[in-house]
């Protein structure tokens, strides 16, 4: 059990605020622009044998647009940005919830809880708060 210092206010005097996340699979597979891949941005590099398999799929079947140069034994296959790496990319699938509600770990004693559509307001939301709070701590 984690420690708690006793609270030194009444529980309608605190407000709660939380983001949750189901604990269930929460991502998708997603294409490299969605997920921000670095490689989709930049480019990359890929270097592998000569005449492996890997050179012919990237040759002949991957349908990417490079430059290759050979260096040392090895191909080095520079890829231009714009286009899918071949790492496979997930992403989340399920929105986070933004929530502030009364209260603290006591309980909630109106029931009163608002659930933000975006992170930004439940940051607005905090600030608002903080405020009041450094407002109320100033006049004593």
């Amino acid at each position: 059990m984690a420690f708690r210092p006793e609270p030194t206010m009444s529980v309608t005097d605190y407000k709660t605020y939380q983001i949750k996340q189901p604990k269930t699979a929460h991502t998708r597979i997603a294409s490299c622009q969605a997920a921000g891949c670095p490689n989709y941005e930049f480019g990359w590099r890929t270097v592998v044998p000569i005449n492996s398999p890997q050179s012919d799929y990237i040759r002949n079947k991957s349908r990417r647009k490079f430059r290759e140069v050979v260096e040392d034994g090895q191909c080095v296959f520079t890829f231009y940005p714009g286009q899918q790496c071949f790492t496979q990319h997930h992403v989340q699938d399920r929105p986070q919830f933004f929530l502030v509600k009364d209260g603290d770990h006591r309980g909630n004693p109106t029931g009163r809880q608002r659930l933000h559509s975006q992170g930004k307001y439940w940051v607005e939301d905090f600030a608002e708060h903080q405020a009041k709070l450094a407002e109320q701590i100033e006049k004593g």
